[in-house]
């Protein structure tokens, strides 16, 4: 199990990866400022999507995900 600095860290090289530095601490401020309820936010995230959808696009990560790995040609 990964500690919690090495989760933050994890997430702030992620963050800055995708994100320009003023988005990525524009992004962190609002996190911070705004009460995130994760466990309400999960329960309606594919609420919108059916089963067929998820396991398609399930299937299309586990492909991208093992070429990425080397593990697929």
């Amino acid at each position: 199990m990964k500690s919690d600095t090495e989760v933050r860290s994890m997430g702030y090289k992620i963050l800055f990866k995708y994100m320009d530095v003023i988005d990525a601490e524009r992004f962190i401020s609002l996190i911070n400022r705004d009460r995130f309820d994760y466990t309400e936010w999960s329960q309606n995230l594919f609420e919108e999507i059916g089963l067929e959808e998820i396991l398609e696009d399930a299937k299309k990560f586990a492909i991208d995900f093992r070429k990425i790995k080397g593990d697929l040609k």
